[in-house]
């Protein structure tokens, strides 16, 4: 099928691959440095968060069953 029965233009697509380009330019992308702190970062939270679940887990464990 040609582009002109999908309703869009050579000229369309072109403009909107120089918009997507433009916009692309705009990013502004972290320094190796900073990329390596946030992953540590996130890293020691989901540790943590994961410490946290399984200490809960455990008094629940032995709450239900000390009721039991």
């Amino acid at each position: 099928m040609s582009s002109e029965k999908k309703g869009t233009s050579p000229a369309l697509k072109r403009s909107w691959f120089q918009g997507l380009k433009s916009e692309f330019g705009k990013i502004t992308w972290p320094t190796k440095n900073k990329l390596a702190k946030e992953a540590v970062l996130v890293l020691v939270i989901a540790l943590l968060l994961g410490c946290l679940i399984v200490v809960i887990d455990a008094l629940l464990k032995a709450g239900l069953a000390f009721l039991w």
